[in-house]
């Protein structure tokens, strides 16, 4: 059994002099690097400055383009809204037109409950009734009127 510790191992910290200096030949190697891409990069940069305002003027008429799509075709766009205001229009009519409909079948009704004459004639049309010494005619309906039958060779 092995009872030793294990410890880590001690590192040297290097003194400042020693650092600096390493900085410094480091950063000489950073700045070449720098140039470098620099040079590799001045062209593409200068040809993008230049461009600078086309560029400029690209996004913001893609971003525009976007947005009027976004607003005519999105879920719940100009298109789809023209759609529900006509589809609400319409219920809109509907509704009216039901009310009216009410309106008539209430005062029917209202006249059927209260109003004897109409109720008389109501009587006397749907269940054929009549008063005392009254005689009822009813005429047969009419025949029903068929389709000429011609014997025509078809060719």
């Amino acid at each position: 059994m092995d009872f030793r510790l294990k410890l880590p191992k001690i590192r040297i910290v290097p003194s400042p002099e020693t650092r600096l200096r390493t900085l410094a030949q480091g950063a000489d190697q950073a700045e070449a690097i720098a140039a470098r891409i620099r040079g590799r990069f001045e062209p593409f940069l200068q040809t993008l400055y230049s461009l600078r305002t086309r560029i400029a003027t690209a996004a913001v008429s893609l971003l525009a383009i976007w947005i009027f799509a976004h607003v005519m075709f999105a879920s719940n766009g100009m298109i789809v809204y023209r759609t529900k205001r006509s589809e609400c229009q319409q219920l809109q009519k509907q509704i009216q037109q039901l009310q009216k409909d009410n309106a008539g079948f209430s005062s029917q009704i209202d006249q059927l409950k209260n109003d004897p004459q109409r109720i008389e004639r109501e009587a006397r049309e749907q269940f054929h009734y009549a008063r005392p010494g009254e005689v009822i005619y009813v005429s047969p309906p009419p025949p029903a009127s068929q389709a000429p039958t011609t014997r025509t060779a078809s060719k």
